[in-house]
């Protein structure tokens, strides 16, 4: 196979393990390198692909603006913030979005950015390269194409048809038109498969936090579920829980918890670290923080998203809103309270925020909390809602009630709740229902409650369909469903690729 001659660029990037937290690569990489005089070693190759999950970090929250384009947009969130401060952010949420928005331009260009680093890898390790080992050679190509994978995924769901790039490109090839969201779906569902096979089921010592088999299998799952492929969703979802790793953690709060980023739940995880040269902390714990506390107050809870909470008949909340956030009537911030004033909705998150005791004000936007791109209970309700949908509801209430019993038991297991030990009596009971219109309904309101604020909602909302979002929608009179369902492609890709 023929090498491609191309520059690799200069790199400085790290990613943390999960037992050690120490980075994959320690030492930046200087300069420039040609491909042929690249791929050398497997040393190189390690160093090649750790630079594709660099994309992933929340180093700076206005780089990443995933979570605008996954929440603000969508009826959980608001930006918040003072008046103007992130203005475009701002139209973001009220759907006054022109191709130059530069929330829009972020995620477009970081996304590419991971495209094109999966790219080098791939390109630089072809079978023919015996330089590298077989073993770090097919674990680096199998990392790669889940990453680009995933970029794609996101990529695609935020603009739609779009281009699609499989190598390094020559600048005349970088002129490429969009392609149909269904040639992007495929290529996703190609490099899934393929990573699948290659992935371990898990990594050990310093490799511990790379991408893994049921990583692969969980964003399959959830590629078939978009697709509304629901028998391939549901299949491949059960292949996950087959595998028998993961599971549900009794205290939903350890998805959120610097200190247990080894929990059963995490499948697929953005790792963060503080303290470090280059910088790898989680800049999200700063801007989602209330100012009185040294953050910058963005990224407020709607009304909305608060009413979905289920309460019992004598009234007790989901326990997973006091997990999600604080406000006026969950008045507790971790280590502090919520103060009146904090939030023009009356509330704040608590996911992506850590405590005082661990990130104090003064190294506020040096995080390091995981992001969790998937939870076991994502691929949980993945299977639920795909077997709804293909009509097989009665099997669909058994993964559904898993979510619901872990949450309703956080009485038994969380100390800190109120009457601790005894679990309220009609608090998120067993569903029944088999009826698939209504069933549909519950599952989506569970789905919400269960991944708030974890930057899903605009997405999942759009492939409900034009009904459902118009109706989350309504108090936004900007939005269309047909003009808004995809961001525009940024007006910079428009201004360099002129096949578009």
């Amino acid at each position: 196979m023929k090498l491609y001659k191309f520059l690799i660029p200069v790199l400085i990037l790290a990613t943390v393990s999960q037992t050690s937290c120490k980075k994959f690569l320690d030492q930046p990489i200087l300069g420039n390198y040609e491909a042929s005089g690249f791929f050398t070693s497997d040393a190189n190759a390690q160093t090649a692909v750790n630079a594709a999950y660099a994309p992933l970090l929340f180093t700076d929250a206005s780089s990443n603006a995933i979570w605008v384009l996954g929440d603000v947009a969508s009826d959980d969130a608001i930006k918040g913030g003072n008046p103007g401060d992130q203005a475009d952010f701002e139209n973001i949420d009220q759907f006054n979005i022109l191709p130059s928005n530069s929330a829009v331009e972020a995620v477009w260009k970081r996304y590419y950015d991971g495209v094109f680093k999966c790219n080098v890898v791939i390109d630089g390790l072809p079978a023919d390269n015996t330089a590298v080992s077989d073993a770090v050679k097919t674990a680096a190509v199998a990392q790669a194409k889940f990453l680009r994978a995933y970029y794609y995924f996101v990529l695609t769901n935020c603009y739609g048809n779009i281009p699609l790039h499989l190598k390094v490109e020559t600048p005349d090839e970088v002129q490429s038109p969009a392609v149909p969201q269904e040639q992007i779906y495929a290529q996703i569902e190609s490099d899934l498969t393929d990573a699948a096979a290659a992935l371990p089921t898990s990594w050990s010592g310093a490799d511990n936090g790379r991408v893994t088999k049921g990583a692969a299998l969980s964003l399959l799952a959830k590629t078939y579920l978009f697709e509304k492929k629901w028998d391939m969703a549901s299949t491949t979802a059960k292949q996950v829980e087959a595998l028998g790793i993961y599971s549900l953690d009794q205290l939903f709060t350890d998805n959120f918890n610097a200190d247990k980023k080894n929990n059963p739940e995490a499948i697929f995880s953005v790792w963060q670290q503080t303290g470090t040269s280059p910088f790898l902390g989680n800049n999200l714990n700063q801007w989602f923080a209330p100012r009185a506390l040294n953050g910058y107050g963005f990224f407020y809870p709607t009304q909305s998203l608060i009413d979905n909470f289920e309460k019992s008949p004598d009234g007790v909340v989901d326990p997973r809103f006091g997990y999600t956030l604080s406000g006026v009537d969950a008045p507790s911030y971790y280590d502090t309270v919520y103060q009146t004033g904090w939030s023009t909705t009356g509330y704040i998150t608590k996911k992506q925020i850590q405590p005082l005791s661990q990130i104090p004000t003064s190294i506020k936007g040096d995080g390091n909390l995981n992001y969790e791109v998937i939870r076991f209970s994502d691929v949980l309700l993945i299977e639920a809602e795909a077997l709804n949908e293909a009509g097989k509801s009665g099997d669909a209430l058994v993964p559904l009630n898993k979510v619901r019993k872990r949450a309703r038991e956080s009485y038994l297991y969380d100390n800190t709740l109120p009457n601790f030990g005894t679990v309220p009596t009609g608090l998120l009971p067993d569903i029944t229902v088999t009826d698939q219109s209504q069933l549909r309904d519950v599952i989506r309101k569970e789905r919400r409650s269960e991944l708030a604020l974890e930057f899903h909602r605009f997405f999942d909302m759009i492939r409900y369909g034009q009904a459902y979002a118009t109706n989350a929608m309504k108090d936004v009179p900007n939005f269309s469903y047909d003009a808004d369902k995809f961001f525009p492609i940024p007006q910079s890709e428009r201004d360099t690729n002129h096949k578009l």
